[in-house]
């Protein structure tokens, strides 16, 4: 029993380490062809740069903005048109007009696949328990629906919550038939865009590895992706954009590590059962998706062999006679001796037939997930079905909620940790996901052969449960078509750039109302559940007001981020860009808030530079609130601070030598700095 145990143990460990150090690298391993089972499986690696298979174009919007637009050279389209690049996502950054990066705001996403339903697809999105499509929407002339409001995402927080109150006030009480119906619907709508959102992100995150400058900052590729990764969650629209970058950079490291876990696992127990494990890679080398093959010559060979089909999912190999006979995909690969594939023309070279199994993906927090079961289209179809036909049934027919009910919360609670825990792939919340990321991949992986690509697709699109999801030839005329209606609307004076007037005046409110009116404005914008939203008039220096604004947010953020760091700032950061900072809050210090005055409080605590203290006690001496005198009136105070700052913050709280002259002039091509002196 002890010897058992330490075995355990053992292997635990070992499995530990192998993941902590080994995993991580296996994308980069496998990519550049080393490893025996690498070798032995992978297709010929991706060769085609970043920069040849995305493009970006800038569009110039009437009133100050740009319509950036991410296109793609999708493969394995029917049509040739547009020689296969295809828009797919839409990005509005309006920018007062002028080229600083300071007071840019990101307003709107379209994914352009993402298109309104037609009658027919909502027709069948309301059937309660109906999972399949009805076919693909043909065309359209009509502008695209953004997917997110970047620069408002709290909408999307009070629209969940309307169209929750809408539905159990005045839905659930006429019964179970307009009860389902109406949840039905909800919940295809939802996970409609939730798929394209999730498309959307996988599209930039390809676009982010292109070499050479991007036409997105960092900052902006983090607030993007971060706010749609948290459309995900229920109050996700009310996280702050100071938040937005840890948020995304712990998701990337933990679907990282979700890959790398699920890739061994799948890994190990093909090699264990003498199957052949190939990983599927996007342009840029990450791997989300996995095929499994078996070796026609081994069918054979290993008739009768016994077989553990946890975390496979699929029926034993070596007992079916369909795979002897098999009519399906199958393709030739060429070994050596040595059981690696080599090329068709290398002397002493096997023609082996492979007959593919399985398609897996590998962004599943417990468990590779299956997708595509080559011998059995329902097998995957029933394990996305289960999630849903559980909700339906719990909450629709039987009218209970886990949240309402305890034995229904326990009882769902040890059923979710059970089938994760077991390994099981049913009842598993991110196989939309992984199912959207395929159609990604399909479309992008050039490594695949068309007929194999056209098989997956095939059965990816009898698998799909949702009405309202079009064919990936659909979607992208689609795309093309919703993308000229876009850009009609941007060029067009009383289109896009009238919205984006109207989004301008809603940024105004906070400007014009103090802090209990805008309490007072914002209580009834929840209240209305985002219904009414308050819009200042125009006036002529609005345009003036809005930069100013905007930069003081974008400087206090910035310097936020670096008081977050315990090391000390001119570890963490460059002197001059905190120095920028703090000039341009001191010149603007009236409009300047709290925020700021603890930001650049923080900074003096965190920094040895005589300069840039200076420069913290004449911001705090600029800001006009109370929180920047109590921070001016600590600092006098503190007997660990030189004396010399002391006394001139001691001298800002009194007023006795008020600096009057601004301390910083920022010139128009936002690269030089003057600093003023008392």
């Amino acid at each position: 029993m002890k010897i058992q145990r330490f075995r355990h143990w053992h292997l635990r460990a070992s499995l530990f380490a192998f993941l902590l150090v080994v995993a991580p690298l296996l994308p980069i391993i496998t990519a550049c062809g080393v490893g025996h089972d690498a070798a032995k499986t992978a297709n010929k690696d991706p060769t085609t740069p970043l920069s040849q298979l995305l493009r970006l174009e800038k569009i110039e919007v009437p009133g100050g903005a740009e319509l950036i637009t991410v296109h793609a050279k999708l493969l394995g389209l029917e049509s040739d048109k547009n020689d296969k690049w295809i828009p797919l996502v839409s990005i509005l950054r309006d920018t007062l007009g002028d080229d600083i990066p300071e007071n840019n705001r990101l307003r709107y996403v379209w994914p352009l696949t993402y298109t309104r339903p037609s009658l027919k697809q909502r027709l069948a999105a309301a059937i309660p328990f109906f999972y399949a499509r009805v076919g693909n929407k043909q065309k359209t002339s009509k502008t695209p629906p953004p997917a997110l409001h970047l620069a408002a995402p709290e909408g999307d927080v009070w629209n969940k919550i309307f169209w929750a109150a809408l539905q159990n006030v005045l839905l659930d009480p006429y019964g179970t038939p307009i009860k389902a119906s109406a949840s039905s619907y909800r919940r295809n709508t939802s996970d409609y865009r939730k798929s394209h959102i999730i498309r959307a992100l996988s599209v930039l995150s390809l676009y982010e590895a292109v070499e050479g400058e991007s036409a997105l900052s960092d900052a902006e590729m983090a607030t993007i992706q971060g706010r749609l990764l948290l459309t995900d969650k229920t109050f996700g629209g009310l996280v702050d954009d100071a938040n937005l970058r840890n948020y995304y950079a712990k998701k990337t490291t933990q679907v990282r590590d979700e890959r790398a876990h699920n890739w061994e696992l799948l890994r190990q127990q093909a090699e264990a059962e003498s199957l052949y494990f190939e990983p599927l890679l996007l342009p840029d080398g990450s791997a989300t998706h996995a095929l499994l093959w078996v070796a026609k010559r081994d069918l054979m060979k290993n008739h009768g062999a016994q077989y553990n089909g946890r975390f496979l999912n699929i029926a034993n190999p070596w007992n079916d006679k369909r795979l002897l006979n098999w009519r399906g995909y199958v393709e030739t690969r060429y070994f050596d001796a040595e059981n690696q594939t080599v090329d068709s023309d290398t002397a002493g070279a096997e023609a082996v037939e492979m007959i593919p199994l399985a398609l897996y993906g590998l962004d599943n927090p417990k468990i590779p997930m299956l997708l595509v079961d080559f011998r059995d289209n329902y097998n995957p179809k029933k394990r996305e079905m289960s999630r849903r036909v559980l909700n339906d049934i719990t909450r629709n027919v039987l009218s209970l909620s886990k949240f309402g009910n305890m034995p229904v919360f326990l009882g769902r609670t040890v059923f979710d940790f059970v089938t994760g825990r077991r390994g099981m792939d049913i009842n598993q919340p991110s196989r939309l996901q992984t199912y959207s990321q395929l159609k990604l991949l399909l479309a992008l992986n050039e490594s695949m052969e068309p007929d194999l690509r056209n098989e997956i697709g095939g059965r990816l699109e009898t698998i799909s449960l949702n009405p309202f999801e079009n064919d990936l030839n659909a979607e992208a005329n689609l795309a093309l078509e919703q993308y000229d209606a876009l850009v009609a609307f941007a060029k067009d004076p009383s289109g896009l750039a009238a919205k984006l007037d109207q989004d301008r005046r809603t940024e105004m409110m906070p400007l014009e109302h103090g802090r209990t009116e805008r309490l007072a404005l914002r209580a009834l914008n929840m209240l209305t559940l985002g219904t009414y939203i308050h819009r200042e008039e125009r006036t002529h220096d609005m345009q003036t007001r809005l930069d100013i604004a905007r930069r003081l947010e974008h400087h206090t953020k910035f310097l936020q981020q670096i008081a977050k760091s315990t090391a000390e700032v001119e570890i963490t950061a460059n002197l001059r860009d905190v120095l920028r900072s703090l000039h341009f809050i001191a010149e603007h210090g009236t409009e300047a808030g709290a925020a700021a005055a603890s930001a650049t409080a923080k900074i003096f605590a965190r920094t040895k530079d005589d300069e840039t203290r200076r420069a913290c006690l004449e911001s705090l001496s600029r800001i006009h609130n109370s929180k920047a005198k109590n921070e001016l009136l600590r600092i006098s105070q503190n007997p660990a601070v030189d004396q010399t700052l002391r006394d001139i913050a001691a001298d800002y709280v009194r007023g006795v030598s008020p600096r009057t002259e601004p301390i910083a002039v920022t010139v128009n091509d936002n690269s030089a700095i003057k600093v003023g002196q008392p």
